[in-house]
């Protein structure tokens, strides 16, 4: 009997070119102002050795009431605070919590957790007049309910731990409760309520108030059928309510965007969800709610697919997010949430996914973006694998 012979080509697999329509999403010319950011002659980065004007890879910013900017400065286990958001590169801050003065580095200042240091902060956000930051690796939320006005200040809240002595996961259980937290790296403020992407525990928490108590537990949970499981995804395959990295979270719409890093998509709600365990209503970067695979299964991306998302921003008309792993950018008009994004940053097209599209970093590149944030027409992208953060307005046509 004849043998069929089977010819498999070891070749890497490419995709039909993708034709969607591609906007830009941010300035031509690149950002306006550039914080951190070391590099030699030739665009290597170099050793970041700490200092009023130096980033070692940032992984949160934002913009206080007051305007007064502020960036996590998540490898100097700092968190670094400028008067007003700069208009110039390298413009020194103003202020520092973490560390005892600006030349100095190391997680929780190289002794003991207390109520101004930090471990790995990442996520951070305007709270009313204050701040609240993800302390990630000392397992807990710091609130500031007035914004720091000096280096140093000591947080007035502490959630995920009994008190500002405490830095044990989960308060040191095997299973987590209301009150704990593991790897919070995401939070945020509606005006209401407060939500923290409770990474380690794959969930996401949500507080009805912004806390005034050590500890206070939290009112809702999403991602797990309730407060005393962490399973991914629930224990099972991905669904439209199953979390496996949540890591940013922002209001698109007045609705909820969650970034699920993990399952390689971001997860949307019309209405904040006041149901645990509740389902999100939309999708992007799956085709459905079981698929979990990084660019929908294949090695380079296309203008609806995601690698491990970690930022969101939305500037009223459009989602924006961080498709880090990517290193780019990408927006989705609020009236049209689903299937392929409409714009692009830090990528000629869609199908580009390299760091710095394989060059020195540039202005108009990015690297590993982590987070973004909005003030105004201005995104504040930290570009952690440049090590800075970029002030870079959006294309307005």
């Amino acid at each position: 009997m004849d043998a069929a012979v089977a010819h498999v080509s070891l070749a890497p697999q490419r995709r039909a070119l993708d034709a969607s329509p591609c906007a830009p999403l941010l300035d031509a010319r690149g950002a306006q102002a550039v914080l951190g950011g070391s590099d030699d002659a030739a665009g290597l980065a170099v050793p970041v050795v700490p200092s009023a004007t130096s980033l070692f890879g940032p992984r949160g910013a934002c913009v206080a009431a007051d305007g007064t900017l502020w960036i996590a400065d998540t490898g100097h286990h700092r968190l670094l605070g400028w008067r007003q958001v700069p208009e110039h590169d390298g413009t020194p801050a103003d202020w520092l919590i973490g560390q005892p003065a600006f030349d100095r580095e190391g997680r929780n200042a190289r002794g003991e957790v207390g109520a101004a240091t930090l471990n790995v902060p990442t996520g951070l956000c305007a709270c009313g007049d204050g701040l609240a930051v993800a302390d990630a690796w000392n397992h807990r939320v710091l609130i500031w309910h007035r914004r720091p006005t000096c280096s140093q200040q000591p947080a007035d809240v502490v959630l995920g731990q009994p008190d500002f002595d405490g830095c044990d996961a989960n308060r040191g259980a095997a299973a987590p409760e209301a009150d704990t937290l593991f790897w919070p790296y995401g939070v945020a403020w509606d005006g209401e309520r407060l939500w923290v992407a409770d990474t380690g525990n794959r969930r996401v928490l949500r507080w009805d108030r912004l806390p005034v108590r050590h500890g206070e537990p939290a009112d809702g949970v999403l991602g797990q059928t309730d407060f005393r499981h962490r399973d991914e995804n629930a224990g099972g395959a991905a669904t439209a309510a199953s979390l496996r990295w949540p890591h940013a979270i922002a209001f698109p719409a007045g609705g909820l965007a969650v970034a699920d890093a993990g399952n390689n998509r971001v997860m949307f709600w019309p209405q904040p969800p006041t149901q645990d365990f509740q389902p999100c209503d939309a999708l992007l970067g799956q085709a459905d709610a079981s698929s979990v695979e990084h660019n929908r299964g294949h090695y380079l991306p296309d203008a609806a697919s995601l690698n491990m998302p970690y930022g969101l921003a939305s500037d009223g008309a459009r989602l924006i997010v961080a498709d880090t792993a990517n290193s780019r950018l990408l927006a989705w008009r609020l009236d049209a949430l689903h299937g392929s994004a409409q714009a692009l940053a830090g990528q000629h097209d869609w199908q580009a996914k390299g760091d710095n599209r394989w060059q020195p970093a540039s202005r108009d590149s990015v690297c590993w973006p982590y987070s973004v944030a909005l003030h105004g027409d201005t995104a504040l992208i930290a570009d952690s694998g440049n090590n800075r953060v970029l002030l870079w307005r959006l294309h307005r046509p």
